[in-house]
């Protein structure tokens, strides 16, 4: 406190004898100089105020404040952490999003290889089957195709041969000839 009191004093002082030296008077006496007055009023209140315990007020109110303000500090430092890890749950899944989405997109091109793999196996299996089939059925119409030209072939032999036969032989030989050869003509043919 007397710290304060002495402080305030050279300060009203130097006050005074700077306003009085710029006015360009003397000092006047010290018990003549207002700035003693106002000092002196100045320590009765700092003193008044001491006494009623204000210093101890206003260093409650402070020192209140400043724990307020720590805890404002340390609920915000709290809230940044959790920010942080809130933050760094997000990146976390959101890299484990990507990831999967990678992964979901990998997969979905082996399949979409595989899928046009099998469709080309598909195709070429079923125009193999058509191929087949159609040669099978070309052959069949070969096969049956020469088994009506040896038919009519057969038919027309054995009307030439009947008609040879019938020029060349007489009518009783001709006609066991003819029989005999028809029959085994026609198990030859067939």
């Amino acid at each position: 406190m007397i710290s304060i009191a002495a402080i305030a004093l050279a300060a009203a002082e130097e006050a005074a004898h700077g306003a009085n030296e710029a006015a360009g008077h003397a000092s006047p006496p010290l018990f003549e100089d207002p700035a003693l007055y106002v000092l002196i009023a100045f320590a009765v209140v700092i003193g008044i105020f001491a006494r009623a315990g204000i210093h101890k007020l206003i260093v409650g109110g402070l020192d209140k404040r400043a724990r307020k303000i720590a805890d404002e500090i340390n609920e915000a430092r709290k809230l940044r952490e959790e920010a942080q890890e809130l933050l760094a749950s997000y990146q976390r899944r959101q890299r484990e999003a990507e990831e999967e989405a990678a992964a979901i997109i990998e997969a979905a091109k082996k399949d979409a290889v595989r899928l046009a793999e099998e469709a080309r196996q598909k195709i070429a299996d079923q125009t193999e089957r058509r191929t087949r089939a159609a040669e099978d059925k070309i052959a069949r119409a070969e096969a049956q195709a020469i088994s009506e030209v040896r038919g009519q072939t057969a038919d027309l032999a054995i009307e030439a041969a009947r008609a040879i036969i019938r020029e060349r032989m007489d009518g009783g030989a001709q006609a066991a000839f003819i029989d005999r050869e028809i029959a085994g003509l026609r198990d030859k043919l067939n």
